[in-house]
């Protein structure tokens, strides 16, 4: 009997356990990504990577590579983590002809890989490209970001990114870096030069101080109360990602009429086309949308106004690698910063404006922003292709 009754007993709580996981799932199919507030996760992130990539004719291979959770022997990990958990960076591969240099791109703040989508074709007829979120972004691990001062946030980065580096067994590569990516780049390549070949810094920040004299309009705007409530929220750690976020199932929305304006009625060159602003759009959502990490960085890495509190101009005497800059005509981002930077380098050093080109100026002019590359990299791809026009300036681009 008593056999009886705990068998029954539990086939009524298997029957019970069956119906509410049956329960569950129903609900979940029926429920729209509407009714969730932040409809997102990091399935979707790779998800629309994916999608926004289909449009790309030369194959890749994407992978998730494991860099550890921390730099082997260290005592203090670089994220500050009381977890073992293994990190990883979301990379993508692109095929290449054999011998082709590898270029490796690493993207701006607020952005990931994707961002590129219009390049890569072209660039992977040169070169071998290979393309990663940032540790904290895009489909890339992203660990609760516990960095409390300039020197940790840098190490965040520059560190994640030399372990990829090694689970890659990469050596002698060219570094390409956006913006933000740029800053990161460049940090690289002063503590690991021996690995760069060649540092090329698009439309990149982090040269200005906020002591230099062209700040002064930032003191006065600070004395304003909306200066005031702004560097407040910034020294706060108020992100544009959180405003997303916050809107809940309405960010996509919001997404949607900054690309579509960005990149389209604003644009400073070539418009998008309907089916990349759909993909891009979706893409952008989800990786600004997902779990907040590497964006924190931003109060520590910059003040208000986007004056780095370590500009790179301190160190550009000690830059041992060739490198070229690229900044868009209309890039918000002054060139200037890159002019003086060139006065104290001891390096092969040049800056390449191109036109019809802002901030983004690989999404705006994919086809001037191509030959700013391959013109910047010419000593490092094979003479027998277009070796007549590698040492020609190409049309249209600028030399400062």
């Amino acid at each position: 009997m008593a056999e009886e009754i705990s068998k029954s007993a539990g086939d009524s709580s298997a029957a019970t356990a069956a119906a509410t996981n049956a329960a569950k799932s129903k609900w979940k199919i029926l429920r729209p990504n509407s009714l969730r507030w932040i409809p997102t996760s990091t399935d979707k992130t790779i998800a629309a990577e994916k999608r926004l990539l289909s449009i790309l004719k030369t194959p890749y291979v994407q992978e998730q590579v494991n860099i550890g959770s921390g730099p082997p022997g260290s005592k203090v990990r670089w994220f500050r983590s009381s977890s073992n958990e293994s990190r990883y960076i979301n990379t993508v591969t692109f095929d290449a002809k054999e011998g082709s240099p590898t270029l490796v791109m690493v993207h701006g703040y607020g952005a990931s890989q994707g961002f590129f989508f219009r390049n890569f074709d072209a660039l992977a007829s040169r070169f071998r490209v290979i393309a990663i979120d940032q540790l904290g972004w895009g489909g890339s691990s992203r660990p609760d970001f516990t960095c409390k001062s300039t020197e940790e946030t840098e190490a965040w980065f520059i560190d994640s990114f030399e372990e990829w580096r090694k689970s890659k067994n990469l050596s002698n590569f060219i570094l390409l870096g956006h913006s933000f990516g740029g800053y990161v780049a460049a940090k690289y390549a002063l503590k690991h030069p021996e690995h760069v070949q060649h540092l090329v810094l698009v439309g990149s920040a982090g040269f200005t101080a906020e002591s230099d004299p062209k700040s002064e309009w930032l003191t006065k705007f600070r004395a304003t109360w909306k200066g005031a409530v702004l560097n407040h929220l910034w020294e706060s750690n108020f992100t544009p990602q959180k405003l997303v976020r916050g809107l809940g199932p309405w960010g996509p929305g919001l997404v949607n009429r900054y690309t579509s304006a960005r990149f389209g009625a604003h644009s400073e060159g070539t418009e998008l086309t309907d089916e990349e602003s759909i993909l891009l759009t979706d893409y952008v959502y989800h990786t600004l949308a997902a779990k907040a990490s590497g964006e924190l960085c931003l109060k520590y890495i910059f003040s208000f106004g986007a004056f780095a509190r370590k500009p790179l101009l301190q160190s550009a005497s000690e830059w041992k690698v060739p490198t070229t800059f690229i900044y868009g005509m209309n890039d918000w981002m002054n060139y200037q910063g890159a002019v003086e930077a060139r006065k104290h380098m001891k390096v092969p050093c040049e800056i390449i404006r191109v036109p019809q080109g802002g901030h983004f100026v690989f999404i705006d002019n994919p086809s001037g922003f191509h030959s700013a590359v391959l013109y910047a990299c010419r000593k490092h791809l094979s003479q027998d292709q277009d070796s007549s026009h590698q040492e020609q300036l190409p049309d249209g681009l600028r030399l400062v």
